[in-house]
């Protein structure tokens, strides 16, 4: 153990501060700097979109439900320009949309710095001052060095709580452990994307069904120990635009995110599953028999990691239900899927209708200028397991913008936001709430 001792200097101030810039944060960033707030965004990346274009995890789901959309304002801006751009097809009716990775960062980026954002990319968040109940400033590292953002109200958005773990909110107990197992996503280019059987798996427009090319998922469960097949879920297959190619979601390891060594090791082990699984599609479909690795994702998919045990913790029968809070904000779609650590099976339950997400689910007790908004959303771990896709992260990651704008506006704890103030604004954005 070494203790060191260090000035740091303070890089800027602001109103709203951002750790982030995937799904929730950059939608975030803009929503804040919109209001008017002088907003900074950090991501550890050189670029935007987190887990989709980090990640590569396709397509964006779930933006309509049932007929009606359900996630609107910016988020759904963004799809639009995504699209008109020819980066993004909106697949109807359920309202996945299927992306271009590369044309998906320029989006972001041109959006978040039309709104005026700050952006401090490549940085890495590595701790806080903590005074008083509140977060004085956040401590990022970079080429600069170590460096420090003071802001009136902050926003997590890393996915892993890790400014909340920091500033000492009480994160909820995982839920009937081992958590659910993560994946490296990758992309096939030279497929024969006109054929049939790609055609049905590459489109994931139907309601109610899970989207799996269950062709290839019968011959790999068949042919396990004949074929060397590595664990795998799926397999799901997704345009991305491209003529002959398609992203696959296909690996899968238990694993803890949290922990740097074990991360190393299942990231590691991902990478090897990913050209083994591209060999058995290539040597055993003719639909790949052309098929290469064009791309693998820089950061494994992260089902599941901390939540903040927040001011009200989202329940499966609520969420289920479809319970309408008073300070609901943002809407979830998408069916509770929860993928067991090991084996090939995926526990999948369709909602009736489209659930809620209340402001108290994005806030805790302890921390005055604190939101969070995405993956480290206070819900219990089923509700979690429909509320961590995108579209829904997008949602949340709107409302906690405007919410922060708001109150470093009026000088008020996240937790004496002024609901009315902020519902009306976020129905007047679009959102469906």
């Amino acid at each position: 153990m070494i203790q060191i001792t260090k000035k740091i200097p303070v890089a800027g101030s602001y109103d709203v501060v951002v750790c982030g810039g995937g799904p929730a944060g950059f939608i975030a960033a803009i929503a804040a700097a919109r209001e008017g707030a002088k907003t900074a965004l950090i991501e550890q990346y050189g670029f935007l979109g987190g887990m989709a274009t980090a990640g590569i995890v396709a397509p964006l789901s779930v933006f309509t439900y049932k007929g009606k959309q359900v996630i609107g304002g910016i988020p759904w801006e963004f799809v639009q320009r995504l699209q008109q751009m020819g980066g993004g097809l909106i697949e109807k009716p359920l309202g996945n949309v299927a992306f271009e990775p590369e044309l998906y960062k320029l989006c972001c980026q041109r959006m978040v710095l039309e709104a005026g954002v700050d952006l401090y990319m490549h940085s890495y968040l590595s701790g806080c001052d903590f005074e008083d109940g509140s977060v004085k400033h956040v401590i990022i590292e970079n080429k600069n060095g170590t460096e420090a953002l003071s802001a009136k109200v902050f926003i997590d958005c890393t996915g892993d709580a890790d400014l909340a773990y920091m500033a000492g909110v009480e994160m909820l107990p995982m839920e009937g452990m081992p958590l659910q197992p993560m994946s490296t996503y990758f992309v096939l280019s030279g497929v024969d994307t006109d054929s049939p059987m790609i055609q049905e798996a590459m489109h994931h427009n139907k309601q109610g069904e899970n989207c799996h090319c269950l062709p290839v998922r019968e011959v790999l469960l068949a042919k396990m120990d004949e074929l060397g097949m590595p664990e795998f879920g799926g397999p799901w297959f997704c345009t991305t635009l491209q003529p002959g190619v398609v992203t696959v979601n296909m690996t899968r390891t238990a694993g803890d995110a949290l922990d740097n060594r074990d991360f190393t090791r299942a990231e590691c082990l991902l990478r090897e599953d990913v050209f083994k699984m591209a060999k058995v599609l290539k040597d055993n479909f003719k639909e790949f028999e052309n098929s290469y690795v064009s791309s693998v994702a820089v950061h494994a998919g992260i089902r599941e990691s901390r939540r903040i045990h927040g001011v009200h913790v989202i329940t499966a029968d609520e969420y289920v239900s479809g319970d309408r809070y008073d300070d609901s904000i943002s809407r979830g779609a998408h069916p509770i899927d929860v993928h067991v650590a090991k084996g090939a099976s995926q526990n999948v339950t369709f909602l009736e209708q489209a659930a809620y997400v209340p402001y108290r689910a994005l806030i805790a007790e302890n921390v005055k200028n604190l939101l969070v908004a995405g993956r480290c959303i206070s819900a219990d771990k089923k509700a979690f397991a429909s509320l961590r896709v995108q579209a829904s992260c997008m949602g949340m990651g709107q409302a906690a913008g405007v919410a922060a704008a708001q109150c470093a506006s009026a000088s008020v704890a996240v937790q004496e936001a002024d609901i009315e103030k902020l519902t009306d604004k976020l129905r007047l954005m679009g959102a469906q709430i």
